[in-house]
């Protein structure tokens, strides 16, 4: 074997190897970006792979536009009187879920979408832009809003959806009034009883 053709064969395999290490470092840093997407988005990252039909490359990819494109907003600090205007019409909207579900539904459903262009995520008339800013800061709660959306748009919710909606909605409306720095803050836990108010009422001749 001549020595030209030992130097092309060792050549060829230093690229090969070489090759080799890219592929596993890039399929390391592939399922690393899962991983960070997965923790990051919590809920919204099955919800966008559904979306997507499965497409997890989609996926990834909508997440990762969504972070570009809203990750840099940070949320404006609510006044102390606006905070507690606020949570007192969270309040009264519980109230009248008793006598009027549906309208009640309705109005949180517009609260919440004030309150999060009040706090500097996009305005309400760009309703698709709120969600997706509001999905990159508040992953585990945003889908609250949607169940507010479904339920008034369905005409068909029953009391206990509705009911459900308004439950569900209260996590993303708490994480929006909350004080301080830690405003945007998406806290994992059941949402809190509002102070002074029990549990939401259930309308009157329900059983639900």
């Amino acid at each position: 074997m001549s020595t030209l053709t030992t130097a092309l064969i060792i050549a060829a395999l230093v690229a090969a190897l070489l090759a080799s290490g890219v592929l596993i470092r890039a399929r390391r840093g592939a399922g690393s970006g899962t991983g960070s997407l997965k923790r990051r988005f919590g809920p919204e990252y099955d919800r966008s792979l559904e979306r997507h039909g499965g497409d997890v490359e989609a996926a990834h990819r909508d997440l990762r536009e969504r972070v570009e494109r809203y990750g840099h907003i940070r949320p404006l600090t609510l006044d102390p009187a606006v905070r507690e205007q606020y949570t007192a019409q969270w309040a009264t909207l519980q109230e009248r879920f008793v006598d009027a579900p549906t309208q009640a539904v309705a109005d949180a459903e517009q609260l919440l979408i004030r309150v999060a262009a009040v706090r500097g995520f996009p305005d309400p008339d760009r309703r698709d832009e709120q969600l997706a800013a509001l999905s990159v800061h508040h992953p585990h709660h945003v889908d609250g809003l949607r169940a507010l959306h479904r339920a008034t748009r369905s005409g068909s919710a029953s009391t206990e959806e509705l009911r459900e909606a308004l439950v569900h909605a209260r996590a993303l409306f708490e994480a929006l009034a909350a004080a301080g720095p830690t405003a945007s803050a998406d806290v994992r836990r059941p949402p809190a009883p509002v102070r002074g108010h029990g549990p939401l009422l259930k309308p009157k001749g329900s059983d639900a």
